[in-house]
């Protein structure tokens, strides 16, 4: 009988507490009625911003393979190149860049919970002692504990807005890292591809330069005979003087780009150097990769990231209208105090405090109302300035590709016809009928051909690596407008 004398009176309180919860939200109720009707409180709905419409890209004239076909996520191994495939390999395993993109995408998954912490309630717990002595009365001491509960109910819906805001924010990050990893390998790809060919240019430059030294001597020995001026042996001399001075660049301009490289691939510059070799021998051209404008809006990572950007944006203009309407708090309170330690868990106190907050005159709120849509505002424009960069960058690589694959017809045309003639010239050499000096004139044009088709080599490589990087790298297809309409998980 006594327990349930003693069991009542928390009853009682209990339904006090209801009652006053009820209550409280039929008063917020009334006054969200009386607000809205002076609150701009239209939650928009997400849509992808529009952009000028592309119908259709350049057509190169080398035969083109669908993107969806050709660009593999591995698409680097098409260049059939073993040793690219083993740099890529470091470079995703050792390259720092990637790394702090990495970790911002743990940072943007931490902060989802943070987020969502806001709708939860809090709990403090505390505990003290006081000890007083007035003249003329005795010592006092006291001692108490106590913990506070508080919970700001997200009735409305605003903190669930701010979530899915850091969500698509984490989405964002996501794809600024396969931006990012995208950019490595391109990097990575091309500079290898110009170490290669500063090789061959090395190589071509050495030739060159003794062909231009056995020039001289013969200009050299015909000055002595009297049958040229001494300032074309002079002339010569300078010639070979400008050939070395280019030697050397490219020798500078090589070990820049392994530097280059080391740090790409996590390597400190001067402790990696790519072992010599031959660009045509070892990299192969790939097919030509080809896109549609409306695959290319929805595989891009840094459209996709730009995009999910300006989601992020409609969610808190809707997290902050959402935060004029009237808030509800529920705040509990326990505890004991005694001035006696051994007396403190002898009696408690319980309290229960709901509450209501309206924002009548908050200036601070209808301010990030504004603000949070002049950000809706920057966010959709920096997405259509992607948008254009990214047409941009494919039909660039698509004009170079097409352009350098043509040239490279002329100029194998080019190497095939010179090399007939200095056949023919060294033909003719052999019978007395010509001097050795147009043998090397002849050779001269020849290796100079020969070095602009080995740059025509690496510019058609690393057009096309940059296509592949323009088509999105084979990364799959995100519809952010569709995922919108769904909650993210």
């Amino acid at each position: 009988m006594a327990r349930t004398s003693a069991a009542a009176p928390q009853r009682t309180a209990r339904r006090h507490a209801m009652a006053c919860a009820i209550r409280l939200a039929i008063v917020g109720g009334v006054c969200t009625t009386l607000l809205s009707a002076c609150l701009d409180l239209n939650i928009p709905t997400y849509k992808r911003p529009d952009t000028p419409e592309k119908t259709a890209f350049t057509k190169p004239s080398a035969p083109t393979f669908a993107a969806t076909d050709a660009i593999q996520p591995d698409w680097w191994k098409q260049f059939k190149d073993p040793y690219l495939d083993s740099l890529v390999n470091k470079a995703i395993e050792g390259n720092f860049d990637i790394k702090v993109l990495a970790a911002r995408i743990g940072v943007a998954g931490a902060q989802i919970g943070e987020a969502r912490a806001a709708a939860l309630p809090t709990m403090d717990i505390g505990a003290g002692a006081s000890f007083e002595k007035t003249t003329g009365q005795n010592f006092v001491k006291q001692y108490n504990l106590g913990t506070q509960v508080n919970w700001d109910i997200d009735i409305w819906g605003a903190v669930e807005k701010g979530v899915q805001a850091q969500k698509a924010e984490f989405r964002a990050t996501e794809a600024d890292w396969r931006a990012g990893y995208l950019k490595l390998v391109s990097d990575v790809s091309t500079t290898y591809f110009q170490i290669l060919q500063f090789d061959d240019q090395i190589n071509q430059q050495k030739t060159t330069i003794t062909t231009n030294q056995q020039i001289l001597t013969i200009f050299e020995g015909m000055q002595k005979n009297g049958l040229v001026p001494k300032t074309q042996v002079l002339t010569q001399r300078a010639e070979i003087n400008r050939l070395t001075r280019e030697l050397l660049e490219l020798r500078r301009a090589r070990d820049l780009a392994d530097n280059a490289l080391a740090t790409l691939i996590g390597v400190p510059a001067g402790e990696f150097k790519v072992p010599d070799g031959r660009l045509q021998n070892r990299v192969h051209i790939p097919p030509v990769p080809a896109g549609l404008p409306s695959q290319l809006l929805a595989r891009r990572p840094d459209l996709i990231a730009a995009e999910y950007r300006v989601l992020e944006t409609y969610n808190l203009v809707g997290q902050a209208k959402l935060a004029q309407l009237p808030t509800i708090s529920l705040t509990g309170r326990a505890g004991s105090a005694s001035f006696a330690l051994t007396d403190l868990l002898k009696t408690f106190t319980f309290s229960f405090l709901p509450s209501i907050n309206i924002p009548v005159l908050d200036p601070s709120v209808r301010a990030r109302v504004k603000t949070t849509e002049a950000q809706t505002t920057v966010a959709e424009q920096q997405y259509r300035s992607t948008v254009m960069a990214a047409f941009e960058e494919v039909e660039n690589a698509l004009v170079n590709l097409d352009s350098h694959t043509r040239q490279r017809v002329e100029l194998q045309q080019e190497v095939e016809q010179l090399s007939v003639v200095a056949a023919q010239i060294d033909a003719q050499l052999k019978e007395g009928v010509i001097s050795q000096l147009q043998v090397f004139e002849t050779e001269r044009t020849l290796l100079a051909a020969q070095l602009a088709l080995l740059a025509n080599h690496q510019q058609i490589l690393s057009d096309t690596v940059t296509l592949y990087k323009a088509l999105g790298g084979g990364w799959p297809t995100v519809d952010v407008q569709n995922a919108s309409k769904e909650t993210l998980k």
